[in-house]
């Protein structure tokens, strides 16, 4: 996989460890992308919603860019979340990535104040313009309250402004339309459409998606690679099977209690938890105000882990 072509295969949104002062832990973070690729990924996604970008400061978000391109050093692609709330402060963020050598950028619609789709399109031709790299887009209305509309990415992707899209809306009609416009298109042969819902990779696939963009790739990278190429190769009921067990893998992300924290605690803190069980991580801390999970929690995790066949190195 190139950056002069369509990024494929499995791209992980790459967790950010915490020390326990709440600073970034940078042994982790090697240890994890080392993880990352041993398990076969094809490329990296750092600083996205599974990265904790709203939580971190912009010193942390440059730390953790740094210490990823240099110790990936060129092995596969490195996108950067470049996530704010407007366009002026997504081109700083993005002017940062470009000289800390990221091979791409993801952005989000703009958010917290109410933006139409003239706004977001300007939005993503500003970032274009200003940054000279390929540009993603990450749809998450759930986050940030827009839908990007399939017209306006089959636009922007025909004029080169978009080089692919992360799909993490859960519209599959949506996603479906992008396909087959591509598919229509010698204008957009080069552009990339990566679903973020983890799971229904093996369906997208099938759609004709290029890879998927999934947190639980953190957890288990090689599953993901697995289902890939099983997909690739036409072994479909082999593709269901490690899917299926993805699926109830999955379910790791609902140990937290709903009385003592949000779901977004939850989840990434049991992501944060399954690596610290697999000797990845030091903590499962997550970025404040998050509330991390307690011993019966973390006890939860390591019980989906063990169902699902992967080890755990450190007692729960």
């Amino acid at each position: 996989m190139t950056m002069n072509s369509r990024l494929t295969g499995v791209i992980p949104p790459v967790l950010t460890p915490l020390n326990i002062d709440g600073s970034v832990d940078v042994a982790s973070l090697k240890a994890l992308l080392d993880f990352l690729l041993e398990g076969g990924v094809s490329g990296l996604f750092v600083l996205g919603s599974s990265s904790e970008v709203a939580y971190l400061t912009d010193a942390q978000r440059a730390l953790v860019l740094e210490v990823t391109v240099n110790h990936v050093s060129g092995r596969v692609p490195v996108l950067a979340g470049v996530i704010d709330m407007t366009t002026p402060r997504v081109i700083e963020h993005a002017k940062v990535a470009k000289e800390l050598g990221a091979d791409g950028l993801v952005a989000t619609a703009p958010f917290y104040t109410r933006v139409s789709d003239v706004e977001i399109e300007r939005h993503f031709r500003g970032i274009r313009a200003a940054v000279d790299l390929p540009l993603y887009a990450y749809d998450i209305p759930v986050c940030v309250h827009s839908k990007l509309s399939a017209e306006m990415l089959i636009r922007l992707g025909s004029e080169g402004v978009l080089a692919g899209i992360k799909d993490s809306s859960g519209d599959e009609g949506s996603l479906r339309g992008v396909i087959i416009a591509r598919r229509n298109s010698p204008a957009l042969e080069n552009f990339s459409i990566l679903t973020g819902s983890e799971l229904t990779v093996d369906s997208a696939l099938n759609m004709g998606a290029d890879g998927v963009v999934p947190g639980l790739g953190n957890v288990d990278p090689s599953g993901y690679v697995r289902l890939f190429d099983f997909v690739e190769s036409q072994r479909f009921e082999e593709a269901r099977q490690e899917q299926e067990r993805l699926h109830r893998l999955f379910k790791l992300v609902g140990a937290g209690n709903p009385e003592r924290m949000g779901p977004n605690s939850s989840a990434i803190g049991a992501f944060k938890t399954g690596l610290m069980l697999q000797g990845v991580f030091s903590t499962h801390l997550t970025a404040e105000p998050q509330v991390p999970l307690n011993e019966e929690e973390i006890a939860v995790v390591a019980q989906h882990l063990e169902q699902a066949g992967i080890s755990v190195a450190l007692s729960a």
